[in-house]
């Protein structure tokens, strides 16, 4: 069940370890959205996210960089990359919009993707023993459904969740 509370995820309101999960597009654009916020609070979540963007291949990264970093596979929808940014709290960078702008294919959100990302938040949430928190993503620039966006997260993550809603 999700709990819905006012606030910032990129402080998230819970007791030990945080996953702060937020979709990112396919062609390596951080500017617009929820990701301000992130780069504001931590560097690294962008850092990473260009670089594995940049690099395409997962084979190109280290497994681990630093104890800070993994990723699911080579930048592709439906992968997902965590960066580790404090001792307790961790972000995940979902691919799951592609492009930028909607068109003759709708939003740019994919759901499938999405699914595909959500599993992997559930694996990392569970493996950290952490609560996963994040604004309403995929409802934003990624033009899509909340209630859909909501329906997966409902489906497919097993750990207490807070979306969050910036005052």
């Amino acid at each position: 069940m999700i709990k819905y509370i006012k606030g910032d995820a990129t402080s998230p309101q819970a007791a030990g370890p945080k996953l702060i999960i937020h979709i990112v597009n396919t062609l390596g654009a951080w500017g617009r959205g929820f990701v301000m916020s992130l780069s504001k609070r931590w560097p690294e979540p962008e850092q990473y996210y260009r670089r594995w963007h940049h690099d395409r291949r997962a084979a190109l990264l280290p497994k681990r960089l630093d104890g800070r970093l993994e990723v699911t596979g080579d930048f592709a929808l439906g992968e997902s990359q965590l960066v580790q940014v404090k001792p307790d709290t961790f972000v995940l960078n979902m691919v799951a919009q592609e492009g930028l702008r909607g068109g003759s294919k709708g939003p740019p959100i994919r759901y499938p993707a999405l699914a595909m990302c959500l599993r992997h938040a559930n694996r990392y949430a569970n493996d950290l023993g952490a609560t996963v928190h994040g604004p309403r993503f995929g409802s934003g620039l990624a033009g899509g459904d909340w209630e859909k966006v909501a329906a997966l997260v409902e489906r497919l993550v097993t750990r207490p969740t807070t979306i969050y809603d910036f005052d």
